[in-house]
């Protein structure tokens, strides 16, 4: 599944990580790469407890980039 996450660098310089589409999932790294993981991590987490809890899972996302000339 894929969903998309916002990466943000916070004021102290670490990177803020949260998922738009699973409210409340959120989490942090020192670097990119270690933020990465570790919203990988939580959202594999936040899903495996919609699915005990027999809640619905949030659909995958799709998407195209389309590149234009100025």
């Amino acid at each position: 599944m894929k969903y998309r996450i916002i990466i943000e660098q916070d004021e102290d310089g670490v990177f803020v990580t949260e998922v738009p589409s699973l409210p409340g999932c959120v989490s942090q790294g020192k670097t990119r790469k270690e933020a990465i993981l570790n919203i990988r991590e939580a959202i594999e987490l936040y899903l495996e407890s919609l699915a005990a809890h027999g809640e619905p899972i949030p659909p995958s996302i799709s998407e195209e980039i389309i590149e234009v000339e100025l």
